[in-house]
């Protein structure tokens, strides 16, 4: 019974659990964050880590000062570039053993393959960067671009390119979100905020594909 209100009160109260879990963490809240940042990019068995809306509450906790924004965008631009580069690591040498035996591949959804190779088609090269800000993609893109022999100089300039901007627009959309002064003084806008976030990745999506579903019906084969 005493677990059960603990964890109602965590979910009623989570806007100063937050807070005070960061706080008494210190320094080890940046470590975890590298971690979670560099799992989701670089080990392609967890896409189902928070990504933009993890950014966007860091950025938050920035405006209130719980952590430091220049560090965490620097920390974290660097998890991004190093997952994504162990990622590519794993599908140059590794990816096509994996994909070839059954017992590997129950960790690897085909849809989510199939989807990333749909996107390289439409987006060539360019999905490196564009993957960033599209969950699921974002940690087969370099998967797929690895075992699809991409050449490495090509795939760090995306790379890179790609880490800074995801890292930087989602915290910093973050950090400006958290200075205004009502979410200040209600910091349960923030968890309405990341809400908003993780869903709007996948809002848009749905609208393109609806988008080009509707124009290929109405163009005759």
């Amino acid at each position: 019974m005493d677990i059960v209100v603990a964890l109602v009160d965590t979910v009623i109260h989570l806007d100063r659990h937050i807070v005070e879990l960061v706080q008494w963490s210190g320094w080890w809240a940046y470590v975890v964050l590298f971690l979670v940042i560099f799992a989701e990019t670089g080990l392609v068995v967890t896409p189902f880590l928070p990504g933009d809306s993890l950014l966007f509450a860091v950025g938050s906790l920035c405006a209130l000062g719980v952590l430091s924004l220049e560090a965490v965008i620097v920390l974290l631009i660097i998890a991004a570039i190093v997952g994504d580069a162990v990622n590519y690591s794993i599908g140059y040498r590794f990816g096509l053993y994996l994909l070839g035996h059954p017992r590997w591949m129950r960790w690897i959804r085909p849809d989510h393959l199939e989807r990333t190779h749909s996107f390289y088609e439409r987006h060539g090269g360019k999905t490196i960067i564009l993957a960033r800000f599209i969950p699921i993609v974002r940690t087969f893109a370099p998967f797929v671009a690895g075992m699809g022999r991409m050449t490495y100089r090509r795939f760090a300039m995306f790379n890179v390119t790609g880490a800074i901007a995801w890292v930087m627009s989602f915290s910093i959309l973050g950090y400006w979100f958290g200075n205004f002064p009502v979410v200040k003084q209600n910091f349960s806008l923030v968890i309405v905020g990341i809400i908003v976030v993780s869903m709007l990745p996948a809002v848009i999506e749905f609208i393109r594909e609806r988008r080009r579903a509707m124009s290929g019906e109405r163009v005759p084969s």
